[in-house]
């Protein structure tokens, strides 16, 4: 057994931070003595070096702490992600510095649409090629036909509102290619439920916590996890841009909030903004 000094001088970690995430319940001690002295056996040194690991990608606390309390979850799966969400990033820090260089030697013109007709019409097929035949007979029954849903969306693509949005889109989902990728690989439709149906669980926490302090723990916590939820629905390696959007919605779009306030009751969409909001942009424990 090991105490907290010995496990800071093997890991390099403060003994401060083994105690703070030993308060979060992220890494606790295999046993304390009667004294007061956090011990801690191998096993849990190669659980704080999985923690570590976690860490060095960059994943939120909050991320960390569902991953090591859910043994059904594959940490391998995980970190191959991690991995792939490392290099879309690097991939578009390449085009970022590639645009620089761009502007470096005089290249001052620029292009505003975000997704050419060739990529529209590739994005059209991957969408359909997932949709099972009842999805697609909705757009049938509207639009006459397939072939004159998709001349409508690829029409309409070209819009400037439109082409805003894809904006938005890419830059919740951090490239154009993961954009295009999400489409060919969406979650299966009972994957996609579950998820659905744990968001409305953690809102509906939420609301029951209205008037609760929004930095407190308990609502951090559960805002952590409705962060990890969005990543793993939407196939996003940054959950941030996609809800602080829906936290503005919550506050700014009336309709969007008259529905929340009658199903979860009044108040309830702007207590969840406000919750958001305070999450990404005040320091705390799942920064």
């Amino acid at each position: 057994m090991k105490t907290v000094k010995e496990v800071s001088q093997l890991t390099g970690i403060s003994v401060r931070t083994l105690h703070y995430y030993d308060e979060i319940g992220l890494f606790k001690p295999t046993e304390v003595t009667e004294a007061g002295y956090r011990l801690y056996d191998d096993k849990a040194i190669d659980k704080l070096g999985q923690i570590l690991v976690f860490r060095e990608l960059d994943l939120p606390l909050a991320d960390i702490k569902l991953i090591m309390d859910n043994p059904d979850l594959d940490h391998n799966s995980v970190l191959a992600k991690q991995r792939e969400m490392l290099l879309l990033k690097k991939q578009r820090l390449e085009r970022i510095i590639a645009n620089l260089d761009g502007m470096l030697r005089g290249d001052h013109e620029m292009n505003f649409t975000v997704f050419d007709e060739a990529e529209l019409q590739a994005m059209f097929s991957d969408m359909l090629q997932n949709m099972n035949e009842s999805q697609k007979q909705i757009f049938i029954d509207h639009y006459g036909s397939i072939e004159a849903w998709k001349q409508h969306m690829i029409e309409g693509a070209f819009d400037e509102k439109i082409q805003k949005n894809y904006a938005k889109v890419v830059e919740w989902y951090g490239s154009k290619d993961a954009v295009k990728e999400s489409l060919k690989n969406p979650p299966k439709s009972e994957v996609f439920a579950a998820y659905q149906k744990r968001i409305g669980d953690i809102q509906k926490k939420l609301a029951d916590m209205r008037g609760t302090d929004v930095n407190s723990f308990a609502v951090r916590q559960l805002i952590g996890e409705y962060d990890f939820v969005a990543k793993q629905l939407y196939q996003v390696k940054d959950a941030k841009p996609l809800l602080m959007d829906i936290a503005r919605e919550y506050r700014e779009n009336e309709d969007l909030a008259k529905g929340m306030d009658s199903v979860y009751g009044s108040g309830s969409a702007k207590y969840m903004g406000d919750a958001i909001e305070a999450f990404y942009t005040r320091p705390g424990f799942f920064e």
